[in-house]
């Protein structure tokens, strides 16, 4: 959930050259684009070579049906399996894809229902602008035309979520309307991000902008923004490299309307915590992280995220 460098070979990520391509993390929706999914779990690893993987993702959601301390709750886990991928089209061009499988269930009071299915599936372009070192004035000649990045850069992405996972209308009367396998909708995704990369240490921020599209069923969830900052050092050893990160994050969500009609108490934000690491070892990346919410206010407090956390392993290509 963090920026980080490029290298095409990762034999234990040479701190040396690490950061001599720096760019950052992608975001956007990890589970449906819906109103409680988040898009704070990044799309790429702290390595951040192009890459082939797979990444677990589970959340945890309490929702109350009333206005009282005794209405009844139901409890919401999603889990989400992934298949994602970064890759290169030339040296300032790379596109990102995700193809999710969701598996939710929610426990009621007295009984449990559960869905499961292909989630929808999300892809982006990305062009990378990168900045470079201004030359020492020299009497000299200087027949080096190699230039020395000095580890800033900006991104752009535009992107789209397609709806390859199943939308049930039956489901929209749940306090928490996230919890669907797919939105039934095309999203697009807008994206710009600044980062600062060194050897040791590096800094990104990213804002990102969903479009929600309308369903068949006259549904569309709520634009969603979405926001990060991020702070991550690097511990090299001969053989790997350890990575760890703090970061905050956040996601700002408009009113769902249905039938060009606002429902209430539909919105919301929430401001998230995390912390992490990675492990890099020659071609292979290992990561785990974890997320709790500093605050919130989402479907009129009717909504309660409570953790998540995610874990992925790669093979740099």
């Amino acid at each position: 959930m963090l920026l980080i460098c490029s290298t095409t070979n990762l034999k234990a990520h040479n701190p040396n050259t690490l950061c001599s391509n720096s760019h950052q993390f992608k975001w956007f929706c990890d589970l449906c684009g819906c109103s409680t999914s988040s898009g704070s779990f990044g799309f790429g690893t702290l390595s951040n070579a192009n890459f082939v993987g797979v990444r677990y993702i589970y959340q945890s959601f309490e929702s109350k049906a009333g206005i009282f301390t005794n209405s009844p709750t139901s409890t919401e886990k999603f889990n989400t399996i992934q298949l994602w991928a970064q890759v290169p089209i030339n040296d300032n061009f790379y596109v990102t894809a995700n193809v999710p499988y969701q598996d939710l269930s929610r426990k009621l009071e007295s009984e449990t229902e559960n869905l499961n299915g292909l989630g929808d599936v999300s892809a982006i372009g990305w062009y990378k602008l990168m900045f470079y070192k201004k030359k020492k004035d020299s009497t000299t000649i200087d027949y080096n035309l190699t230039k020395e990045a000095s580890g800033h850069s900006i991104q752009f992405g535009i992107g789209v979520k397609l709806p390859t996972g199943k939308f049930e209308e039956r489901l929209t009367d749940n306090v928490n309307p996230g919890f669907q396998v797919g939105t039934g909708s095309v999203d697009g995704i807008f994206s710009v991000g600044y980062n600062y990369g060194s050897d040791k240490i590096g800094v990104n921020t990213l804002f990102s902008y969903y479009l929600k599209g309308e369903n068949k069923n006259d549904y569309q969830f709520g634009n969603q923004f979405s926001y990060s900052a991020n702070v991550y050092t690097v511990f090299a050893r001969e053989k790997m490299n350890i990575m760890p990160f703090i970061g905050l994050s956040g996601d700002v969500y408009d009113s769902i309307k249905q039938y060009d009609e606002t429902l209430q108490d539909t919105d919301g934000s929430i401001l998230n915590a995390s912390l992490g690491s990675e492990l890099a070892i020659d071609k292979f990346i290992f990561g785990a992280s974890y997320t709790l919410p500093v605050s919130q206010n989402l479907f009129g407090d009717n909504v309660e995220s409570q953790q998540r956390f995610s874990l992925y392993v790669n093979y740099a290509i």
